[in-house]
């Protein structure tokens, strides 16, 4: 009996193709963030805190794809560390808005340098309008994708 038609060629599927460059822009961040103490999630929890201060724990775990959980535990170190500071009590509501210090501020400036030199290599084949384009891309796909997961089944 043949299985044409059932599972997914590999060799042409985008999603895959898009798994793989994930995978492989983590491990190249992985390995240059190693050397300074840091992870991924350590450097999207600055990297957003520098975009969006005042961020509380909520937000930033979505904005770092990980559960509350593993956020608080990564925002208690880095709060002992000194690289953050969140207020004793909230201003409003429960959510404790979580701001750089300096400390942070410098330590991220050197782990943005890092990440953009990654950035940098992943791109060097592709020319400006190819970047555009792949960026375009990558938004639209993302885009039909939460439009989706919103509609329900007739």
């Amino acid at each position: 009996m043949s299985q044409e038609g059932v599972g997914i060629d590999l060799e042409a599927s985008v999603g895959y193709a898009l798994k793989e460059a994930s995978s492989a822009l983590r491990a190249a961040m992985e390995e240059v963030l190693r050397p300074l103490g840091m992870n991924v999630t350590y450097y999207s929890c600055l990297e957003l805190l520098r975009q969006r201060p005042g961020l509380s724990n909520s937000e930033l775990a979505r904005g770092a794809f990980v559960t509350r959980q593993a956020m608080n535990v990564l925002l208690q170190t880095l709060e002992r560390d000194g690289y953050v500071t969140r207020a004793s009590a909230a201003p409003t509501g429960r959510a404790l808005p979580t701001r750089l210090t300096t400390r942070g501020r410098r330590r991220l400036q050197t782990a943005s340098s890092a990440i953009r030199a990654v950035e940098n290599r992943m791109l060097i084949g592709l020319d400006e309008a190819e970047r555009a384009a792949v960026f375009r891309a990558l938004q639209k796909m993302t885009q039909s994708l939460h439009d989706a997961a919103g509609e329900t089944d007739p």
